[in-house]
């Protein structure tokens, strides 16, 4: 193609709302253009990106025995009310009715579409295993879009389901897609972590994510880089930061002191001269409607994902105001285990053998000193809390890091969540009726070109790798009106084409330099400049991911950058 014909609408700076780099690479460079919060147009660079990034993503999925299908956007609430998840959802559906008056909804995603045909058509085990898979758009009614493509309320998502017999079938779908989407991003020429994760809304027994390091990421992950330990922070373990002080010794009683005003526990540390570490933190929490008191390490914070777990709730949440009067008798910044009978009481595990620790006292502006988890309370020893900085991994002792990143890929083994509450059933080689194993695949598209601009860019624009670069190679003469400039640099473009190199020829009427300017902010990798020495045979070669620069021949030009590009 030529520049001179493309729209390619590039800006010298970036627009004051964009605060990531991707976002402000994004709209500097061209690529998209926003229509309201959340939603944007993807203009021609971007289309171009998406779809070779679309087009890895199935050759690998066909790679693996996947089948490509289109479902749609448009969903009766009848489906999602069928597996429970059309109130699950909240606010974040986007939700309308039509002219009749019947509840509809735009789908995040299709674990309920494609259980309902799955219900259907699959009889027999004869017809199992199945992966079906789409490409597709996907909404959600995000409160907060932000950074550009990566908080948004309309998105790309390759989504893929697998339906078998049993455990041991799922087992092997889970591996081939986790395998898959290693594939998927090596070949898109990211850096990644696979991190264990938490199911959420999904719901089933095991996911892991796919993590890019970015600053721009709203997640945190835990990594221990020589033992090769990752997780998601939500879901990791680790070894706490021992307590700053030794407890206190000897069989010690309760015994109760006034703390006035003194609510948070740095207060009371401040007030006692013991450390954070020294108090048992007492949140309450409903659990489906259930109170549970949780008990951390003063300087802990909870997991409310594993809280969840532990109780298995459906959904937990903070205790309000007057909840926690009425269940403990006090306010928060007063509350502590001790004579509690009437909850769940639940601790971490970072307070099992502890001794003479300081607590609320379930009566406002009071706390007791000398408690004992385990004597002076009874309670459910659990992994609760976050893991923190300083930590180490559970069983080598090596320091954890923690490491902001984003989210390109999120795999699930579903279980029986949707196969049962939707009555599929398939009859197994003795004639019983049983009920499929399910397991459920996302990436999301837009999320890849993201990942790599956050991953590979500078300050004068985005260092894409050639797999999803718009175009892998721009042909540049310094001066388009020199007539043998122009007609080698067209020679040069059209070898590329013939040599399978998807190439670009600027052939605009514009300072060299305006010219290097936009093929760098536009992310080309490799540019081919006609120049002064193109009477010696030669082509400067730059690289745009390190800025180096080298002359070839022309004749080897070509086949040179086709070496590159792999």
């Amino acid at each position: 193609m030529r520049w001179s014909k493309l729209f390619i609408p590039t800006l010298r700076e970036a627009p004051s709302e964009a605060e990531v780099p991707s976002h402000q690479l994004l709209l500097r460079a061209g690529y998209v253009r926003q229509l309201s919060a959340g939603i944007y147009s993807y203009l021609f660079l971007a289309q171009r990106s998406l779809n070779k990034i679309m087009n890895i993503v199935r050759r690998e999925m066909d790679a693996i025995g996947a089948q490509e299908m289109y479902l749609p956007a448009l969903n009766p609430a009848e489906i999602w009310q069928e597996s429970g998840r059309w109130q699950v959802m909240g606010d974040n559906m986007f939700r309308l009715k039509d002219r009749f008056q019947r509840d509809m909804c735009l789908g995040m995603t299709h674990e309920e579409v494609m259980t309902s045909i799955a219900r259907g058509e699959l009889r027999s085990y004869k017809q199992l295993p199945q992966i079906w898979y789409q490409i597709q758009t996907k909404f959600r009614d995000e409160p907060r879009p932000k950074s550009g493509l990566l908080r948004v309320r309309q998105f790309l998502m390759k989504d893929s389901y697998t339906f078998d017999m049993d455990a041991a079938g799922l087992d092997v779908a889970y591996q081939k897609h986790y395998e898959a989407y290693c594939r998927i991003f090596d070949r898109c020429g990211l850096k990644y972590t696979v991190v264990e994760a938490h199911s959420g809304a999904m719901g089933g027994s095991q996911s892991h994510e796919f993590m890019v390091a970015s600053d721009a990421g709203e997640d945190l992950i835990v990594v221990g880089e020589k033992s090769g330990y990752a997780a998601n922070l939500e879901k990791a373990v680790s070894r706490p930061v021992p307590p700053a002080l030794p407890d206190p010794e000897g069989d010690l009683a309760p015994e109760e002191f006034h703390t006035p005003g003194r609510k948070t526990i740095e207060e009371v540390a401040a007030f006692t001269s013991l450390p954070a570490t020294s108090q048992i933190k007492s949140l309450v929490m409903v659990a489906d409607g259930k109170p549970v008191l949780a008990l951390l390490r003063g300087d802990h914070q909870l997991s409310e994902t594993k809280l969840a777990s532990v109780t298995g709730a459906a959904e937990a949440r903070p205790a309000h105001p007057a909840e926690m009067r009425d269940w403990m008798g006090a306010d928060a910044g007063s509350l502590g285990p001790v004579g509690i009978t009437k909850m769940r009481v639940v601790a971490d595990l970072a307070l099992e053998g502890r001794r003479n620790m300081i607590c609320g006292a379930n009566k406002d502006d009071y706390h007791l000193r000398h408690v004992t988890p385990g004597e002076d309370f009874q309670a459910e020893f659990h992994d609760l809390r976050q893991v923190a900085p300083g930590d180490t991994e559970a069983n080598t002792g090596e320091a954890l890091k923690i490491v902001k990143s984003m989210e390109i890929g999120h795999i699930f083994k579903l279980g029986y969540k949707y196969s049962q509450s939707m009555g599929l059933r398939v009859t197994d080689e003795h004639g019983k009726e049983v009920t499929p194993i399910m397991g459920s695949y996302g990436i999301g598209i837009e999320r890849i070109l993201c990942g790599a601009i956050e991953l590979f860019h500078d300050a004068d624009g985005m260092m894409l790798p050639s797999s999803i670069a718009p175009f892998q190679v721009v042909i540049t003469p310094v001066n388009s009106k020199d007539a043998a400039l122009r007609e080698a640099s067209e020679a040069l473009y059209k070898e590329c084409l013939a040599m399978g190199v998807d190439a670009l020829l600027d052939d605009r009427d514009e300072r060299p330099g305006v010219k290097f300017k936009d093929s760098d902010l536009i992310g080309i990798p490799f540019r081919l400049t006609m120049g002064k020495k193109l009477g010696q045979g030669l082509v400067e070669l730059y690289v745009r991911n390190g800025k180096q620069v080298t002359d070839v021949p022309v004749a080897e030009a070509a086949a040179k950058i086709k070496q590159m590009i792999g």
